[in-house]
């Protein structure tokens, strides 16, 4: 994406940090260290590739103070506390100029049910549907192809990329961002085994609850929230959903929070605030995790955690031989430990 060039005393002007160097550096896009060219503008969080600067073409660096002088003998920089974060404000700020901003009103072939309230601010996009009831705030975007279910409410200034879901009476607040197929409002798992045997078979508890969803939360391409059983699943302010997540009906995940990609939460789990898990972690159902617990990737959570900390649940991987021998290894644990506490007993 290209945007009109700017100065680097512009940035500085608009987002802080100590300009270093020639203000007048032209920066024409953002790039890493690795690919930047004579209008680039980078950043560098981690010493360890400190090396990279002086072969780097950028325009301007970004650092912190302990590289400042590394990066000034390469040439114009910007010092900031944490160049990492000032990166992310810088890329906010600069999609705010470049971004096509979209048209307040509706498209003539989206659907709006009476009784539906718009703001007139608000932006809905060909083919979009919206139920009776629902309310779209302030300048917030539907894009095209979503659907608003009856009596949902989209808050202020959120934006509903192509393909969303958001299903009767559930709710999500202001500035959020929800990306292509994401569906919010699906039905929970929920189900009764009627009879016995091979007679058996499965008779559908009815979902009666919604999904409520706090301001500032973003949700990754094709993450599915279900609705509650009863009560209402619930998204606290400021969490961060990847793609491809799974969250349960009932799940409760606190203010904050962070999921990465195929993480799944099942039913009535609740997590606390500023909680992480990594890509692929599995968290069983009704368990509960307190604020500041992190979960390394793949790991799978079969019992609460009450304490803050960093837990994993990894099996290392191996040469496959390897693995089948230290699997089987494994299956026979219980046994020598029996076994052990036996002869434990015969030496004392």
């Amino acid at each position: 994406m290209a945007a009109e060039p700017l100065r680097l005393a512009d940035i500085v002007a608009a987002l802080g940090g100590e300009l270093c160097g020639d203000g007048q550096t032209v920066i024409t896009r953002l790039a890493p260290l690795e690919s930047a060219d004579a209008g680039s503008l980078c950043f560098l969080a981690n010493p360890r590739y400190g090396a990279q600067l002086s072969a780097c073409l950028a325009a301007g660096v970004i650092v912190s103070p302990s590289m400042r002088e590394a990066a000034l003998a390469r040439g114009p920089a910007i010092v900031a506390a944490d160049p990492y974060l000032y990166f992310a404000r810088l890329t906010q700020w600069w999609v705010a100029r470049m971004r096509r901003q979209p048209v307040p009103g509706v498209h003539s072939s989206a659907v709006v049910e009476p009784g539906a309230r718009l703001h007139p601010s608000a932006s809905v996009a060909a083919q979009a549907y919206i139920g009776a009831g629902a309310v779209i705030g302030a300048g917030a975007v539907i894009g095209s192809h979503c659907y608003i279910g009856e009596d949902a409410s989209v808050g202020e200034g959120t934006r509903l990329a192509v393909r969303v879901t958001l299903g009767e009476a559930c709710r999500i607040g202001a500035r959020g961002i929800v990306h292509s197929g994401v569906v919010i409002g699906a039905d929970g798992f929920g189900f009764a085994l009627d009879g016995q045997g091979d007679e058996a078979y499965w008779q559908k508890i009815e979902q009666l609850g919604a999904v409520r969803i706090g301001d500032d939360v973003e949700i990754g391409a094709n993450t599915c929230i279900d609705r509650g059983a009863l009560a209402d699943t619930l998204i606290d302010e400021g969490v961060k959903l990847d793609n491809l997540i799974q969250i349960g009906h009932n799940v409760r995940i606190g203010a904050h929070s962070a999921m990465a990609g195929c993480v799944g939460i099942a039913g009535s789990a609740k997590i606390g605030r500023h909680c992480t898990a990594g890509g692929g972690a599995i968290i069983l159902g009704h368990l509960e995790l307190v604020d500041h617990v992190h979960i390394t990737a793949a790991t799978v959570i079969t019992r609460s955690i009450l304490k803050p900390g960093q837990y994993s649940g990894l099996f290392p991987f191996d040469d496959n031989a390897s693995w089948e021998k230290n699997a089987a290894t494994l299956r026979q644990l219980h046994g020598l430990r029996d076994r052990l506490r036996a002869l434990e007993k015969k030496q004392t």
